[in-house]
């Protein structure tokens, strides 16, 4: 686990994500930038809404610890991976 990792981890748990949901919030998130790369924080936080992340809400800071983090675990292009890709590589601190 990169420093990147470990401050975006922190930063979600400062937003009130439990350390048991960051697998799935962070596919939630990787699968929203699926559908539009050039997606604001804004625009991604009204999407996690639509699926269902209501009480959480990214800044800008963590939105972009976000993408720096998944694209250094392969999803420049943001392809598709599977949940256990998400478990493994969000391991907690």
């Amino acid at each position: 686990m990169t420093s990147v990792d470990k401050k975006f981890i922190c930063k979600l748990i400062e937003r009130g994500v439990e350390t048991k949901l960051i697998p799935g919030f962070v596919r939630s998130l990787a699968n929203a930038l699926l559908i539009n790369p050039t997606m604001t924080y804004a625009q991604v936080n009204k999407r996690l809404k639509y699926l269902g992340w209501d009480d959480i809400e990214i800044d800008y800071h963590t939105f972009q610890l976000a993408l720096y983090s998944l694209e250094t675990k392969g999803l420049s292009a943001l392809k598709y991976k599977p949940a256990p890709f998400y478990v493994d590589g969000y391991t907690m601190i």
